[in-house]
């Protein structure tokens, strides 16, 4: 009997590994996409193809049901439309993690909580001290505290067995407590003129998605129609839209008849990995080079930025891990050395698309995102150069004395 038990836990044992590790692969290809597509956007904007490339961006998209009409740039819907997917997948990510994966346990969760809370706040301390003279430039605070997961793990898929998968499973979970740090800071920093009746609709709407969970429901169609109905309430309401993906992830059910979350998760993952965030970098990375000068490069934002991800990152994480592990709050990443944990750390400091989407919201009139975007960049190589150099120079345990 224990014999059989052994067996069948080691297959599930094996089965979630697998299933990690497919996970991996894709976030890893995702991630070298985005290299390509942030790379084509910077040519497309310093080159004859710029007044086209802004044309696309500025087409006006309409969809009207009825009364109904939502009239928007293109830009507009890839930010508030496509990236509510992506965090409908977040999401779906998240409540897989707590209720069943590497954050299902207090000894799972501890260190990449840890980390991820000295990843957000070293960060924004950093970019405050740089911008605390003007408050339009403060509201950037929360720019660099992001983590952008398929950058990271696609640097860290360069360097294949020369990294434990525990720093790699470290890195995965770190990230998604790092998106759950976003989501609230976008639900309570950047919501802006409430509508009462929008907000009434988005509510209702809420309550019958908890009520789909709590009834069973394992179809998707009805959580997905009624989510829809839930992004217009909350882009009407002055909540940012993307939230209504969060909500409709949260109230997916884990379990039932054909597991709907997994269903959803792994249908989802290739569409958004492959699409919807190459078209975001594509969308948002696209920063011209003319007229640029020294100037921007001591501008507080750019400085806060660059420095709050290069530097604010990787002593904030790493600084809170090791506290955590000193303490005995946390574990050390089987089979990692310091060298390569921190390493991983400033691989952190890789912000990219969410620092980006983070910063549309910071200053949605326009004004910064220029430094924004080139402290972003700036920061988020910066951070992949260094990590990967650290991490492909590092001896592995079993390697040293």
């Amino acid at each position: 009997m224990s014999q059989e038990k052994h067996s069948h836990d080691h297959a599930a044992g094996g089965g979630m590994l697998a299933a990690l590790h497919a996970f991996l692969r894709l976030e890893s290809a995702g991630g070298i996409i985005l290299v390509a597509t942030m790379l084509l956007a910077l040519v497309a904007v310093n080159s004859p193809l710029a007044m086209l490339y802004q044309g696309l961006l500025d087409a006006r998209v309409i969809i009207g049901f009825g009364p109904l009409v939502i009239d928007k740039a293109f830009l507009l819907w890839i930010n508030d439309g496509l990236m509510a997917v992506f965090f409908l997948l977040v999401a779906l990510e998240i409540k897989r993690e707590v209720l069943e994966g590497e954050l299902s346990t207090p000894q799972q969760i501890a260190l990449p909580a840890f980390a991820a809370v000295g990843g957000m706040a070293v960060p924004a301390l950093l970019y405050a001290g740089f911008t605390w003279h003007d408050p339009l430039a403060l509201r950037g605070w929360a720019i660099p505290s992001a983590t952008d997961i398929a950058f990271s793990l696609g640097v860290l898929s360069l360097l294949g067995r020369r990294v434990p998968l525990s720093l790699r499973i470290f890195l995965t979970a770190l990230a998604i407590i790092d998106d759950l740090g976003a989501i609230l800071i976008i639900a309570f920093f950047y919501s802006h003129d409430l509508s009462v009746a929008a907000l009434g609709g988005g509510g209702a709407a809420v309550a019958v998605l908890i009520l789909f969970n709590r009834y069973r429901v394992v179809r998707l169609a009805p959580y997905l129609l009624v989510g829809a109905v839930l992004w217009v309430c909350l882009l009407k309401s002055g909540i940012h839209a993307t939230i209504a993906g969060v909500v409709v992830g949260l109230c997916i059910p884990l379990r039932g008849a054909g597991a709907p979350l997994h269903r959803l998760e792994h249908g989802l993952h290739p569409w958004v990995a492959y699409g919807i965030l190459p078209l975001f970098a594509f969308a948002n990375s696209g920063l011209s080079f003319a007229g640029m000068n020294v100037a921007a490069l001591v501008d507080p934002v750019f400085l806060g930025i660059a420095v709050g991800l290069f530097v604010g990152k990787q002593v904030g994480v790493f600084g809170l891990s090791w506290l955590a592990i000193r303490l005995r709050l946390g574990a050390m990443p089987t089979g990692a050395t310091w060298r390569q944990m921190y390493g991983v750390c400033i691989l952190t400091g890789i912000g990219f698309t969410m620092s980006l989407f983070i910063g549309g919201l910071a200053f949605p009139d326009g004004n910064a995102m220029v430094e924004t975007k080139l402290g972003v960049i700036a920061g988020s190589v910066a951070s992949a150069l260094t990590g990967w150099a650290l991490l492909a120079s590092a001896p592995g345990k079993d390697n040293q004395a």
